[in-house]
């Protein structure tokens, strides 16, 4: 940043260390950016903006000024770090190996943190406290909220109500939670605890469910199983597993997400199994962020610390477990053009890109056509469709155009997220695409069926 910005101004060197967000992040990590400016052309929030201060290394260099107490954490450079994403693209971008994400959400969890002593913040919000916090994680309680907009689509109240702009009469983060809402397909039944393998069994896998995924889209999670046991996988669906806690860490509440990692420590024999299988994007770069975010929180014992690492080990998006077991190929024809999105916490925190675009080509007559920008954030990010709106439905038009470019008649993504994101955006066009998980097409195919949208 250029001396004499807004930005440059002189602060209290005597402050407390608590009172410093990102004061115990290991500063060589800050060091590691050399300011090369190659991370720019793979930021969302740079190419929107066209400020070095929505840009990785900006915001590299105002974290590591606030830890020198060289620029107060003013209004305005808590803007330009909260318009972060988090995408971790600049990570696939950067040819020093710069660890962003391990900046970026520990010293916004510091923020958080801070807050929170002050009374304010995120945890304070009747938002994050009501719907993040208590509903969102728990996909029995999504599954009975979402009861009514079932019945209202059913009977088509929900034209009514959108034709007659009541919806706007709604709290702007509700407005845009209705705006998500994809046409809900019959819940299906609870899965067994145990899937046998099909054929000559291969592996023993266990799956992690999800929670808005689970309840939601429990359909893609059916696909992904029948897949997994058309591969010769014996599929353990453990009971007592817990949301990834994702949310809760990345707005601060990182105690609440150590619970989860606890729970799902606990649910799952790692002696058992020979990987626990992800179908969500989001979930798996939390998943195996476990052993990082463990020595990141404060009070984990030594232990449980070893024992995250090992659980962190065991995580493996589908596609990336597919393909590295051996897929047997599917047989039946899909004959449709299809494009791929690459959800970021897919390609740029797990760095699974090609895996999904193998399994893909093996299905018969399928049309896999290139995407551009396709590694280029969608603006789901998580809940930053609902806390960073404007932004978002930048990049979410952003991604439709270079979607309809294609001539698909598919999309595909292996992200929630990213799901209703492109699947709300193609609906508020009139575009009658269909958003899909690679599993689905996958297991279409392993069954001989056609895709029906």
């Amino acid at each position: 940043m250029k001396p004499g910005s807004s930005f440059s101004q002189s602060v209290d060197v005597s402050k407390d260390s608590t009172e410093i967000p990102g004061s115990e992040i290991p500063y060589e990590k800050f060091l590691d950016c050399i300011h090369c400016g190659l991370c720019t052309a793979a930021c969302p929030t740079y190419l929107e903006t066209g400020n070095e201060n929505d840009s990785p290394r900006g915001r590299i260099y105002l974290m590591r000024a606030v830890v020198d107490q060289r620029v107060e954490l003013s209004d305005a450079v808590r803007g330009h770090l909260d318009l972060c994403l988090d995408c971790r693209s600049c990570e696939t971008a950067c040819p020093s190996g710069v660890q962003y994400g391990r900046l970026i959400e520990p010293f916004r969890v510091d923020i958080q943190k801070m807050d929170a002593r002050q009374g304010k913040g995120a945890q304070q919000d009747w938002f994050h406290r009501w719907i993040l916090y208590r509903l969102f994680p728990y996909p029995g309680r999504i599954r009975m909220t979402l009861v009514p907009a079932r019945i209202m689509q059913a009977l088509r109240i929900d034209k009514l109500m959108n034709a007659l702009k009541l919806t706007s009469l709604l709290p702007d983060k509700l407005k845009r939670m209705n705006d998500l809402l994809p046409r809900l397909k019959p819940a299906e039944p609870d899965l067994p605890e145990v899937l046998p393998a099909q054929g000559t069994q291969r592996a023993r896998v266990a799956f992690f469910t999800g929670c808005v995924s689970e309840a939601m889209y429990s359909h893609v999670n059916r696909a992904t199983v029948r897949v997994l046991q058309a591969n010769g996988c014996e599929v353990v669906i453990p009971q007592t597993q817990a949301c990834c806690g994702a949310i809760h860490y990345h707005s601060g509440a990182d105690q609440a997400a150590l619970e989860f990692a606890l729970q799902n420590l606990s649910a799952f024999d790692l002696d058992d199994i020979d990987a626990i299988i992800v179908n969500v994007a989001g979930c798996g770069a939390m998943l195996k962020d476990y052993g990082h975010i463990a020595e990141e929180i404060e009070g984990v014992s030594e232990e449980h610390r070893e024992q995250l690492k090992r659980l962190a080990s065991k995580f493996k998006d589908v596609s990336e477990f597919l393909f590295e077991l051996g897929p047997i190929a599917p047989q039946g024809e899909i004959p449709f053009r299809a494009t791929y999105h690459d959800a970021c916490h897919l390609v740029h925190a797990q760095k699974v890109q090609n895996q999904p675009r193998k399994l893909l080509e093996l299905i018969p007559a399928l049309d896999l056509i290139p995407l551009n920008e396709s590694t280029i954030c969608c603006g789901a990010a998580g809940s930053y469709n609902l806390t960073q709106p404007e932004m978002a439905d930048q990049l979410g038009k952003r991604k439709l155009n270079n979607i309809l470019k294609t001539g698909a008649e598919i999309v595909i993504s292996g992200n929630v997220g990213c799901t209703l994101q492109i699947d709300s955006k193609l609906r508020q066009s009139q575009q009658p695409l269909w958003v899909a998980h690679p599993m689905e097409l996958l297991d279409l195919s392993y069954r001989g069926q056609k895709p029906s949208f």
